[in-house]
């Protein structure tokens, strides 16, 4: 059973991908780009998704090792490949899952066709977050014990995890404001089903040779753990659906928290765009079924090493330890704040559509058939911010077909390469994305996988009066 938990442990503590949308950004032939940027260069009369079909995406990935490195069939005993893999990792290795489903969306212009009254878009969807960072001393400490380790102090800090389901009910605004600029903005209400918060924590472990007696071994404890919607599921006696009782939560009930985007496009000349958008600054306040369990306090035992479970308590030790460092648990609210996410790009686009015929009006890059750009994504997570930058190349194909192709460097990957491709037919809207194709070829090898797909209804604005 402990190595079970073990496995768990690190498996949930390495796998990871970053919330950025690298092929979705500023891929303006889709309409749900209105979501990683509100001041997106978009102009469809008017648009709606198909619903719980027209946004569905899911990341995974690992920064420390791949599934290959743990379940290779090349002869090697599980757990040399499981205390290697512990050992090669950095503490900085990190967990990142993020699923999105919208449930409903949709956009409209306001005004006819002569008009320039804005853009209005709104929507749900529901996100599931998950982050932690590999707690590389602890497991170390759970899977070897200390006895080869006396003198090192292992860090309790190593801790650190967050997760949440929630419902985001949004909506959004944007507006030509010259016809250089685009400015956008977007409201967001939560509706949190669940948290899970341990980001703030410390202490240490050390042992070291004693004085008098054989060791010293020194704990000092300073974590916490703060959840919200989930302690009638995991109490004893709960005999419920919690699949249906989650469900209902998120459309109905849950904790409440507010947010907002802001964006813009900008376009210095006809042919050169800069973007930038921020995204999901925002909170949520924890107020309904809330607990916060703290294990603190401070212990100094001298003599031979005593296992702490109850069974080995030489002089008194396990009680004493028990009465030094104790389990509390406190039923006070809190916030969370979600994780803000800053996007900027520049593209260049080139190959008039018009074929080069003069014309006095407003110029959007949908009349160009190429483009070639560069974006840049942060994230902010409880240590350093996640990075990413991709360079990109768009082309419109047909009239209703355009695609783009990414290159992206992070912390995870230097040759994560995408493709997205946007198809209309008739009114009919589909489009498909994935990144890391690369790593396709052996998905036991990858470190990490994204797709994004969805169906949408479009109805494109002509300009004209008829």
């Amino acid at each position: 059973m402990r190595k079970t938990l073990l496995f768990l442990m690190v498996f949930f503590s390495v796998a990871c991908l970053s919330q950025n949308k690298q092929i979705l950004y500023n891929f303006t032939a889709v309409p749900q780009s209105l979501m990683t940027n509100p001041g997106a260069d978009v102009s469809y009369k008017f648009y709606f998704g198909v619903p719980l079909l027209s946004g569905i995406s899911a990341n995974v990935g690992s920064s420390g090792f791949s599934a290959y490195d743990l379940f290779a069939d090349n002869g090697v005993d599980y757990n040399i490949k499981l205390r290697d893999v512990v050992h090669q990792s950095s503490r900085n290795d990190k967990l990142i899952l993020n699923e999105q489903i919208e449930l409903f969306n949709g956009g409209f212009k306001l005004g006819d066709w002569l008009e320039n009254k804005g853009y209005v878009s709104f929507g749900m969807y529901q996100e599931f977050d998950f982050l932690m960072y590999m707690p590389k001393d602890i497991t170390i400490l759970a899977l070897e014990g200390n006895s080869e380790y006396i003198g090192k102090s292992f860090n309790l800090g190593d801790l650190n995890l967050r997760t949440e389901l929630l419902s985001v009910l949004h909506l959004g605004y944007h507006k030509n404001v010259t016809d250089k600029l685009i400015l956008g903005a977007r409201g967001k209400i939560y509706l949190s089903s669940f948290n899970a918060t341990s980001t703030k924590n410390s202490g240490y472990i050390y042992t070291v040779p004693g004085t008098t007696n054989a060791f010293e071994q020194v704990i000092s404890s300073n974590l916490q753990l703060k959840i919200s919607g989930i302690s009638e599921y995991i109490a004893e006696g709960y005999d419920g659906d919690a699949a249906a009782d989650f469900r209902k939560k998120a459309l109905f009930g849950g904790d409440l928290g507010l947010g907002f985007d802001l964006g813009l496009t900008y376009y210095p000349k006809k042919n050169i765009q800069f973007t930038a958008s921020i995204l999901d600054v925002g909170f949520v306040k924890h107020s309904r079924d809330v607990e916060t369990f703290t294990y603190k306090g401070f212990y100094r035992y001298e003599g031979i090493n005593p296992n702490f479970n109850g069974t080995d308590d030489p002089d008194g030790a396990y009680t004493q330890f028990r009465n030094a460092i104790q389990l509390d648990t406190i039923y006070n609210g809190y916030n969370t704040w979600r994780p803000i996410k800053i996007n900027s790009s520049y593209q260049y686009s080139f190959n008039d559509s018009r074929g080069g015929e003069d014309c006095d009006c407003v110029t959007t890059e949908s009349v160009y058939r190429n483009a070639v750009g560069a974006q840049l994504f942060v994230m902010t997570t409880p240590r350093a911010p996640l990075m990413a930058l991709t360079g990109y190349y768009r082309r419109n194909v047909l009239d209703k077909l355009q695609m783009k192709a990414t290159y992206t460097v992070d912390s995870f990957s230097y040759k994560n390469i995408g493709l997205g491709i946007s198809s209309t037919i008739g009114k009919f809207n589909l489009y498909m994305m994935a990144d890391n194709l690369l790593e396709y070829r052996d998905l036991s090898k990858a470190k990490s996988v994204s797709f994004q797909l969805g169906f949408n209804v479009i109805f494109e604005d002509s300009n004209k009066p008829f």
